[in-house]
């Protein structure tokens, strides 16, 4: 099984690339479990509540991967809820980073800053969109994550994303022989 992820910033394209991916190589996707739980909490987040969804997340994947056919993508991954951790209460709890260590993708995919920003009530920071996306390259540059940067407008990154997974599986294969 080949897992990527697709991770970045808010408003740049997460669930709609990952939704696109699925769909294009016939298999399925992780939907971010933070929209269903923050969307239903009827009160501020809090540090606790970030442990849940990152357990929820964690829950989904392995559910969710059940289903899939060779290939997974996953609309968000640890590295975005450390970031929103860090960001929002100045730390991350240790077992998150841990498990973040042991994430094993075979590609994420870094969405850029150059879509529009949508406004949406569950996104926080307009203004700091470049900010994040540094953060997360920095961070994905320490992991030794392989990844590679998406960018452009919604077709564009469809198809760039389309090259690095189809590169990613035909490595796989010539690897498999």
């Amino acid at each position: 099984m080949l897992k990527v992820a697709i991770t970045g910033p808010e408003s740049t394209g997460k669930s709609t690339l990952s939704e696109q991916l699925a769909r294009h190589y016939g298999t399925v996707w992780v939907p971010e479990y933070a929209r269903t739980y923050v969307g239903n909490l009827g009160r501020p987040y809090t540090l606790a509540d970030i442990e849940a969804i990152a357990w929820g997340q964690l829950a989904l994947e392995q559910e969710v991967q059940q289903q899939a056919r060779h290939l997974l993508f996953s609309d968000t991954d640890l590295l975005v809820l450390r970031i929103w951790s860090e960001h929002a209460f100045g730390h991350c709890p240790a077992w998150m980073l841990e498990k973040l260590k042991h994430q094993n993708y075979n590609l994420c995919l870094l969405m850029g800053v150059d879509l529009p920003w949508e406004p949406d009530p569950q996104r926080e920071h307009p203004h700091l969109r470049q900010f994040f996306y540094d953060w997360y390259k920095r961070e994905l540059q320490a992991l030794g994550v392989p990844f590679v940067e998406i960018y452009g407008q919604r077709e564009e990154r469809l198809q760039l994303a389309r090259q690095h997974v189809d590169a990613l599986l035909q490595t796989h294969h010539l690897l498999n022989k």
